[in-house]
């Protein structure tokens, strides 16, 4: 198949092929007048290294898979530098996970504090402040001088 079935057929463009040909992910035959040819085997990869990016791997992540397959292994993960692609890629979500979860920790703690201080959650306390205060550097409508 040409360049433009394979990238239709693996959902992606064929300035996308041609990038991935050019970092060695996909192979480049040409047949007799230049054009490049691909067959199955080069639409299995692809749907490799999009399968890893839609799982948010970096595109140089993919090459441990694709080599794996290239090497005519049944899947992209069953070579042991997959397995470390993926062991890396877990403890670099576990860390991502970590920190949201901080965060989420010290906004749920701030929206306590200001619910607290609005005494929102006391039945007939005074009602949220919806103002914010003015930036520093921005002047107070009513200081502003007009020229």
């Amino acid at each position: 198949m040409r360049i433009g079935e394979l990238a239709r057929r693996a959902g992606t463009t064929t300035r996308a092929l041609r990038y991935y040909e050019s970092r060695g992910l996909l192979p480049a035959r040409r047949n007799g007048n230049g054009y490049r040819e691909y067959d199955e085997e080069d639409l299995r990869l692809l749907r490799q290294i999009r399968t890893l990016q839609d799982f948010g791997f970096e595109l140089e992540e993919t090459r441990p898979f694709v080599e794996c397959l290239q090497a005519g292994h049944p899947a992209g993960d069953t070579c042991p530098a997959s397995l470390d692609v993926y062991r890396a890629k877990l403890a670099e979500l576990d860390d991502v996970i970590a920190r949201l979860a901080t965060v989420r920790d010290e906004v749920a703690a701030q929206l306590a504090r200001a619910e607290l201080e609005a005494g929102a959650d006391l039945p007939g306390g005074p009602e949220p402040r919806c103002e914010l205060a003015p930036h520093p550097a921005t002047p107070h409508p009513a200081t502003r001088h007009h020229a």
